[in-house]
């Protein structure tokens, strides 16, 4: 029985996530994982120390490891075995979480993206979001803080709402101003914060429309995948749409691209081995 390592850092915009996977007799095992955020630092420096981490927390050596994969921004890792684009990891990541998941919608600090997937996390059609758009975790992160409302607070206060107030605006720049004046016409933060969360899940579904995706389910990643004011919008969305969707979180969605990362890197890594060919992987 031979036991095989792999690793995924994704480097997003926002932070870093990094996990790590034992592959034995046809079964993946999720060992380890940490996220930090960026905020000042250097990612890649960030990247080298959450590594060493997550080997720490499994008891496994860097020498163990048979590929160290990387999505995102994390591509001059100089660690690193292979690199993987994020739309594919993000796909293979999503359908890991949500089993029946047959499209992915990634969240993230600066733009949305709908990627149809099969069974296997292939990819096979994907759109984004411009990154000057309004429905980006940044954006939302800006608005909270003008509100002075903490990040987590956002989806339970937007669920409150009885009375949203949708932006209009795409550029996020004239979106802020819409709020500015929102609120000094007394609108509170639910109705806002539920308006901003319904126009953002409006472009999501018609997103999700652009790329083929009918009917099923469509997983939740990305930094915003935890906002259930969010993920409960996109799900009234997508009936305003009359689209079959529903739209599924999970608590370690935030990982989705690492995890795609990890599990792309096991299969090349066996296909390589296959080839004979894995001294070109080192």
């Amino acid at each position: 029985m031979t036991t095989l390592y792999t690793a995924g850092i994704d480097i997003g915009s926002g932070a870093v996530k990094s996990v790590l996977f034992k592959h034995e007799d046809g079964k993946e095992t999720w060992l380890a994982k940490r996220v930090d955020r960026i905020r000042t630092r250097d990612p890649l420096l960030l990247a080298q120390e959450s590594y060493q981490d997550v080997l720490a927390q499994a008891g496994v050596k860097e020498s163990d490891v048979a590929y160290m994969a990387t999505t995102g921004d994390a591509e001059n890792l100089k660690f690193s075995t292979g690199h993987f684009y994020s739309m594919t990891t993000h796909g293979r990541g999503g359908v890991y979480l949500v089993a029946d998941a047959r499209a992915v919608l990634d969240v993230g600090a600066l733009n949305g993206r709908a990627i149809r997937i099969d069974g296997r996390g292939k990819v096979e059609n994907y759109r984004m979001t411009s990154q000057c758009a309004s429905g980006s975790g940044q954006f939302l992160e800006n608005i909270a803080r003008y509100l002075g409302i903490a990040q987590d607070e956002i989806g339970s206060l937007s669920k409150q709402a009885d009375n949203p107030e949708k932006v209009s605006s795409i550029c996020a720049v004239l979106a802020e101003t819409d709020v500015i004046n929102m609120v000094s016409r007394g609108i509170s933060a639910p109705n806002i914060l539920k308006g901003i969360h319904l126009s953002m899940a409006t472009r999501l579904a018609k997103l999700l429309k652009t790329i083929g995706a009918k009917d099923g389910v469509a997983a939740m990643t990305g930094g915003l995948a935890l906002d259930d004011g969010l993920v409960q919008a996109l799900n009234e969305a997508l009936v305003e749409e009359k689209m079959n969707i529903v739209v599924k979180g999970h608590p370690d969605s935030i990982y989705a691209g690492a995890i795609g990362a990890a599990l792309w890197g096991a299969f090349r890594h066996e296909k390589l081995a296959r080839l004979g060919q894995l001294a070109k992987a080192a």
